[in-house]
């Protein structure tokens, strides 16, 4: 008989491994279906259970936004398509809310066990896993949730936010971005390196081009384009 491949879970900052999935909506190909677009993949441990359920529904009633940051929402569980289908039937019908973003029937848990979305001593069902990744499928953030924690659809959009923004900005974000207690929406520079490098941060400080705590802690403003 022959042996199911052995496969490390992805980390931060790896591709995300190539994979075709059957969704509610079709088949794609990730993260090839989505080249050039960010997605949020997150799995639940079972269609129609409450926590799930209200998740689904913050998740649908947040798209708006996340697609304003370009970026796409696939949900994933250890059901068959039929299940999910019947499962958004209900939500519809019963909480006047139509999903609208493609959910991943992984009947045989392949894809989840491939992405550590299956804790090795919590049976067969997917943990509350969040996979983030950018336009060049390449995987920038992971979060896991246990089964009796609803996750907050704010602080996922929030982080793809702060991804986005560090991206363009060539920065960090501090913590609570936007709303940091010691620099509000500032961004941090990133430390220097060298000592050439703390020369210069220094000397931009005292030219007002950044603000500085001390010349490993800077900051510059926030800019959208």
């Amino acid at each position: 008989m022959e042996q199911a491949p052995e496969y490390t879970k992805p980390f931060i900052g790896d591709q995300f491994p190539e994979m075709t999935v059957h969704t509610t909506l079709g088949e794609l190909v990730l993260p090839t279906s989505f080249q050039g677009h960010w997605f949020v993949l997150f799995s639940h441990p079972g269609d129609f259970t409450p926590v799930c359920t209200t998740e689904f529904v913050a998740f649908q009633k947040m798209m708006p936004e996340f697609n304003k940051l370009n970026t796409y929402l696939i949900g994933l569980s250890v059901e068959q398509v039929f299940a999910h289908i019947k499962w958004i039937e209900w939500i519809k019908q019963n909480l006047k809310v139509e999903i609208t973003f493609p959910i991943i029937a992984d009947s045989l848990g392949k894809i989840a066990t491939r992405l550590g979305m299956i804790h090795p001593t919590m049976g067969t069902r997917t943990v509350r896993s969040v996979y983030i990744v950018d336009p060049t499928g390449k995987i920038r953030l992971i979060l896991t949730y246990p089964d009796s924690i609803g996750r907050n659809t704010h602080e996922i959009l929030r982080a793809v936010k702060a991804l986005q923004t560090a991206d363009r900005n060539k920065a960090a974000t501090p913590a609570n971005w936007p709303k940091n207690d010691l620099i509000g929406d500032r961004l941090i520079v990133p430390p220097a390196n060298t000592v050439q490098e703390a020369k210069k941060r220094t000397e931009q400080a005292q030219a007002g081009e950044i603000q500085c705590y001390d010349w490993w802690l800077c900051t510059k403003p926030l800019n959208n384009m």
